[in-house]
């Protein structure tokens, strides 16, 4: 396959993740020129669209001085081929005259960007002559103002700071033990983590020793911990929930469960296990991940601010719908496909999901409450408006039970799993509760 073929997948995907507002792998299982690709010109096709997403802000700013007009004038195509021949220069190490002429000749080839072949020439050639310092730019430059000002108001400017630093980076895959993490990192040549998942850097997932009998799964390692808060599961320092010979088995709800990484969780630490989620199809990815790893629970398609179970559960966790701003290390064209508001909607979503599963938790019984965003509005806010309504008291979270992630707790008990050190999990926010 020609190179210019590989420079208009990599375009296509910008153009279905940016104009389109798909995300990243929505866009290569819909895109023709990626899905014409194979081997090493798909993987270099989607390593070149990765990286203008992964810190396009910063890509747009140097580009606009090379212009004579705005970058956002230009016609779509002909943008998206600018960014990808741009981030080849400045962060990929390709070859000018590779970067530059196979750009152009995707150009020529694509009907949409045919008439913007010299710009694109003349732009990428002042490009490489003249190569910008984007790491003097502010890291938060990389996503859109409205973002950058939400972050800052969230975690102050060193905390928008350091997440956005740590968007820069690639993030490794972490796994999941379905029972003994040790056993896993060693077959899997991973490294086991003090919070008990297994860090493999990266790599295929299907090919690593331990998928096709469902020793683990694939969950970030903030992910992981909502459930190891709430239940007990396989790590280095924790186990299942104590339960006597004989007496009735523990009972977990998981609410909006799909795909099913805290569910097999649940599970895998013995637990009576009610999955419940509004979607069907992501129902389905649930069922079979139940099933690659031998773990079962009962699995219900319902709107959980409406449905009810025949009795109170022990344990129920809310991984509430949310904007997902935590993982945009993973899923960076995430600040890009989001608008303000998009994001404005979630916390009343999450503050009736909050208060209906209230009538699901027992007397006594413990709640999880978690979103994979690091936003105010969307995690303590909402907890916060749940204990002074008089539904719920915090549990406070101790170093101790999260081990790897003690700089993480708040004043107030919670967790807030923002980048540290060398951490290269997800951001997320977890409060641990029971009903009044």
């Amino acid at each position: 396959m020609s190179g210019a073929a590989v420079r208009r997948a990599a375009a296509d995907l910008l153009v279905l993740t940016l104009e389109k507002r798909r995300t990243l792998d929505e866009a290569m299982a819909a895109s023709e020129p990626f899905g014409a690709l194979d081997g090493s010109d798909r993987g270099f096709a989607r390593a070149i669209a990765s990286a203008a997403l992964r810190e396009l802000g910063r890509i747009d700013l140097a580009l606009q001085p090379l212009l004579t007009r705005p970058l956002q004038a230009v016609t779509p195509a002909v943008r998206a081929l600018l960014r990808t021949g741009a981030v080849q220069l400045w962060r990929l190490g390709t070859p000018e005259h590779a970067a530059v002429s196979e750009t152009v000749e995707a150009a020529k080839a694509w009907p949409e960007a045919r008439s913007g072949g010299k710009f694109i020439n003349a732009v990428l050639r002042r490009a490489a002559a003249s190569p910008p310092d984007l790491d003097a730019l502010p890291a938060t430059a990389i996503w859109p103002a409205w973002l950058q000002a939400a972050f800052t108001d969230s975690l102050g400017p060193d905390g928008a700071e350091a997440l956005a630093r740590a968007q820069l980076a690639e993030p490794p895959l972490f796994l999941t033990a379905r029972t003994d993490p040790a056993a896993v990192a060693a077959m899997t040549g991973g490294e086991l983590m003090p919070s008990g998942s297994v860090r493999v850097g990266s790599g295929q997932v299907e090919t690593l020793p331990g998928y096709e009998t469902g020793d683990w799964w694939v969950q970030d390692e903030a992910a992981a911990l909502p459930v190891r808060l709430l239940a007990g599961s396989p790590s280095p320092t924790a186990g299942s929930p104590s339960q006597s010979p004989g007496s009735p088995p523990v009972t977990a709800i998981d609410l909006c469960a799909a795909p099913g990484g805290k569910t097999l969780q649940l599970a895998a630490a013995g637990l009576a296990v009610t999955a419940l989620d509004r979607s069907k199809p992501r129902l389905k990815r649930l069922e079979e991940n139940l099933s690659r790893t031998g773990l079962s629970a009962k699995i219900i398609a319902a709107d959980a601010e409406t449905w009810r179970p025949a009795a109170p559960a022990d344990l129920v966790l809310l991984d509430a719908p949310c904007s997902a701003l935590g993982t945009l290390r993973r899923h960076p064209e995430g600040a890009w496909t989001r608008r303000a508001e998009d994001i404005a909607r979630f916390p009343d979503v999450q503050s009736r999901l909050l208060e209906a599963a209230h009538a699901m938790v027992r007397s006594g019984g413990t709640l999880v409450y978690c979103v994979c965003t690091p936003l105010r509005a969307e995690g303590a806010d909402v907890v916060d408006g749940a204990v002074a309504a008089g539904l719920y008291r915090r549990l406070p979270i101790r170093p101790d039970e999260v081990p790897g992630f003690e700089g993480c707790l708040t004043p107030a008990g919670d967790v807030l799993s923002l980048p540290q050190d060398a951490a290269e999990h997800d951001a997320f926010f977890i409060s641990r509760l029971t009903p009044m």
